[in-house]
């Protein structure tokens, strides 16, 4: 990747990060593009002079998509929302960027999740679906990549689970057998280098990324809580409970995200994922103690009084 200039869109976001340093430390050139590109300039002193852009974009413009595409030798699409103009933005927006991507003979990896389906019953699954067919019909060498549920030191879903097991007496745990794969998002990072690395042999290919460990929605609960040793008692809510909850408004759980909850997160059978990319995927025990540790009650300060004792 040295000296290649790799376009990010949607690159200041919580994977868009990682993704940027993996690139930045094997040489490249980043432009980050996203709609407002200052909220990225943190990522400016991790590369040298030089070596970071940013430009604003809106995927559902194909102008300005064309705009920050132009002239780079790799794009990688991050974009992804769970609320507002879903569809125009996992399906038009996906295929803006695919084809800047082929008019440009630009390498095109395209970051989807597992569970997208065309056909799915949660909007977001569907129009993630959609959204891979409009990448395959503008730029059919591009590589697709399906994470399962992303994790890392700054994430909105083990850290929002750590918070409330923290604060709270009884915690309530919706779909407690729902299941997922967590991956680890420097994993996911590293994935995606090496996707553009070899486009040539990548391209054109999908590839689920799943974590070592396949764990229930209460499981997951229950991980969190040994690590940030706090002991609540959790409550697994029955299916009908939890369907009213995400029906009413104002409830932390929207009804398309409850449906999206009713598929397992988990790799499929027979697909391609790390060992295909020459990944050893992270276990979540691994890594989450070195940010979780903030949750405990003493903060840091528990493990020093843990290692004197």
């Amino acid at each position: 990747m040295d000296n290649k200039l790799v376009t990010l869109i949607g690159g200041g976001g919580f994977l868009g990060r990682y993704i940027a340093q993996s690139l930045l430390a094997a040489g490249a050139r980043v432009r980050i593009a996203q709609r407002d590109p200052r909220r990225a300039f943190f990522l400016k002193p991790q590369g040298g002079l030089g070596q970071t852009q940013f430009i604003a974009v809106d995927v559902t413009r194909p102008e300005t998509v064309a705009n920050a595409v132009h002239g780079a030798d790799a794009v990688v699409n991050l974009v992804g929302t769970f609320a507002g103009n879903i569809a125009g933005i996992h399906v038009d927006g996906a295929r803006h960027v695919a084809q800047a991507a082929a008019a440009n003979g630009a390498a095109l990896v395209h970051v989807s999740a597992i569970g997208a389906d065309a056909n799915g019953a949660s909007t977001y699954a569907r129009t993630k679906g959609l959204g891979e067919e409009a990448v395959r019909a503008a730029c059919p060498a591009a590589t697709i990549l399906r994470p399962s549920t992303v994790f890392g030191r700054e994430d909105q879903f083990i850290n929002r689970f750590a918070g409330m097991i923290a604060r709270l007496p009884v915690v309530p745990v919706l779909r407690g057998g729902a299941r997922f794969q967590p991956v680890f998002v420097g994993d996911v990072a590293r994935a995606t280098v090496a996707a553009l690395t070899d486009a040539e042999t990548f391209g054109g290919r999908t590839f689920e990324l799943g974590g070592p460990e396949v764990l229930t929605m209460l499981e997951l609960h229950q991980r969190i809580a040994r690590h940030i040793g706090r002991t609540p008692h959790l409550v697994a809510l029955l299916d009908a409970v939890g369907g009213l909850l995400a029906a009413l408004p104002g409830t932390p759980i929207t009804n398309d995200q409850w449906k999206m909850l009713g598929r397992d997160s988990v790799v499929g059978a027979g697909a391609e994922g790390f060992a295909a990319l020459g990944i050893s995927p992270t276990p979540l025990d691994a890594v989450a103690p070195e940010w979780l540790v903030r949750y405990r009650k003493a903060g840091r300060f528990s493990l020093i009084q843990r290692a004197a004792g």
